[in-house]
Parts: structure tokens; sequence; C-alpha cells
């Protein structure tokens, strides 16, 4: 094996039982296609290289049970450590770690084991509930825990604490997992609030949405009835209009038969008024004949004849009676001014 990394037919002869020591080997990255072709080799050390990270591939060693990564320069962990769900010993010692990923709180029993192993599990899972926090590790596979010199996060440090012997190792293992999953839980809380928040914003916008297309509907329909009111003045105007034209229309007719019917009677009274004046003519014609047929039988030779002595006759007698006439009206005036 080289000092880059590289395949090397001597990987194979390092192998001693299940475990692999490829400390000191000077290593710039990890073979992880060799190393994921002996899954015998469930203890690996990798201490005393030069490895600033490590590959997502890693990842996919999930048979290693102890993994020993300290005195190396590694700033970061792969994102989905976490994988490695059989680990139960990993030293980290002296790196330039500052956190940790946060799948870093899967590193707890798996359950994809043999039937007897899980039932085994669940007797144990069932036993401990009713145990405190602190009597609960055996839910996790990762037991033993090394952090010591890297520039960790405050927080981090504080919970990891020293591991001077196998007892902090252990604990640190516990309360570092503790740590992890509490942080795993706030963001998936975090999460959670955010898809609630996305729900309610979503929700929102639906029945902004539909309070929006009910006021559209709204304006619509007020538009539709005013545009229909509208149309009906504008008909009921049209009709009022036409109905005023045709009575003007009418009383113009009315009217224009009223002075040719008013006509056709003052026609009489003109014939009345011609006629009246006829006659007024005939009986002047007639007096005036009469006075000059008087003054003929009077001035005249002819007042001997028959004709002259009746019409004389007559005059005399209606002056004799106008004479009376006239004395009766003086004895009636005179008798009613006393």
């Amino acid at each position: 094996m080289s000092r880059g990394g590289g395949k090397g037919p001597s990987l194979k002869d390092k192998l001693d039982g299940n475990e692999l020591d490829l400390s000191l080997c000077d290593l710039n990255e990890v073979p992880v296609r060799e190393l994921a072709a002996l899954p015998k080799a469930t203890i690996l050390d990798l201490s005393c290289n030069n490895l600033i990270s490590l590959p997502s591939d890693f990842c996919s060693l999930m048979h290693l049970v102890k993994l020993d990564l300290s005195k190396n320069r590694l700033q970061q962990l792969p994102l989905d450590f976490g994988r490695l769900v059989n680990l139960q010993h990993l030293d980290l010692l002296n790196n330039r770690l500052v956190t940790l990923p946060v799948s870093f709180a899967q590193l707890k029993l798996a359950l994809h084991r043999s039937p007897v192993e899980i039932i085994s599990y669940l007797l144990k899972m069932t036993a401990v509930l009713l145990q405190p926090p602190l009597y609960r590790s055996f839910l996790q596979n990762l037991k033993w825990l090394d952090l010591k010199d890297n520039p960790l996060d405050p927080v981090l440090a504080k919970v990891a604490g020293d591991c001077l012997d196998e007892k902090q190792c252990k604990q640190a293992a516990v309360k570092v997992l503790q740590h992890m999953k509490a942080i795993q839980s706030e963001q998936d809380r975090q999460r959670q609030r955010k898809l609630q928040a996305e729900r309610e914003m979503e929700k929102k916008r639906e029945a902004e949405q539909r309070a929006k297309e009910a006021q559209e509907r709204e304006v619509r329909k007020r538009e539709k009835a005013e545009e229909k009111e509208r149309r009906r003045r504008e008909y009921d105007a049209q009709k009022a209009a036409k109905q005023e034209m045709e009575k003007k229309t009418k009383k113009e007719n009315v009217q224009t038969r009223k002075p040719a019917s008013s006509s056709r009677p003052a026609q009489p009274p003109r014939h009345r008024h011609s006629w009246s004046r006829s006659v007024l003519r005939v009986l002047l014609l007639v007096l005036l004949c009469v006075l000059c047929t008087l003054a003929a039988c009077k001035l005249t030779e002819l007042q001997r004849q028959p004709l002259c002595v009746s019409v004389n006759t007559l005059y005399e007698d209606v002056v004799a009676a106008l004479q009376n006439h006239k004395t009766l009206q003086n004895m009636l005036q005179q008798n009613s001014q006393q």
C-alpha cells in the first residue's frame, strides 16, 4: 500500500484476525474500497496519519466496531457518519474537530440484526423504560468516545468532558450521544415548526386566495347587478320616452283634429249671421216699400184709390194705437213716480 492511500497487495497482510492496523502509514486518504473488501476487519486503526477529511463512502464501512482516528488533522466528519451503527469504540484524540455531525446521534443499537438479538433488545428496552435515563446506555451501540485535544465548541467540550480513564470515556460516549440526540430533536422540531409554518402560510395563502376569489366573484356579481339595473333603467327610460312620445303625438293629433271640428260648428253661426242680415235687409226693404206706399198714398193723387184708402186707414189706426200706448206709458210713469 502506497503512502497516498492507493491500492497495494500488502493490505491483507496487515490484517491480524479482525484487526487491521494502518497507523503510522503517512496516509492522506482512506482506501475505502479495499477496506470494504475486508468485512472481517471490524477493528481499524488509522491513527498517526495525515488525514484531513474522510470520504463520504467511508460511512459504508458499517462492519466497523472499533475505529481509531487519533492524531490526524481531521477538521470534520462526514455528514452521514451516523451510518456506522455498529461502532462501539471511537477514538478522535488530537484532531481539529469543532463540531460533530447531527447524524452522530444515530450511533446506537441497530435493529437490522438477528431475530434473537432483536428480541433481546426489545426485552431490555421494556425493562429499562422504568429506569432513570442514566441506566439506558445499552440503547446506544457507541460505548467509548475520546474527543480530547480538539478545538471543540465550548458546549460540546463541556458535554464530552475529559477522557482520562475508561469510565470517563464511557460517560463521554453517553453524554455526547444524548447531546447530539437533543440537537437532532431540536433540529427536527425546528424542521417541523418550519414545515408547520409553511403549511400555515400555505393555508393562509389559500385562504387569502379563496377570499380574493370570493371578493372578485362578489365584485363581478355586483357589477353584473349594476349593469342589469342600468340596462333596466335604460329600458324603462326608453319605454317612458316612447310612451311620452306616443302621448305627445296623440295629443298633437287631438289638437289637430280639434280646430277642424271646432271650425265646422262655427260655420252655422256665420250662416245664421248672414241669414239675419238678409232678413234685416228684407225687413228694411219692406219698411221702405211700406213708407213709399204710405207716402204715395198720402201725398199723391193715389190716396183715393182703394188700396191707398186701406193703407191710410191702417196708418191712422196704428198711429192712434201708438199714441194711446204712449199716453198709457206716461200715466204709468207718473203713477210709479208718485
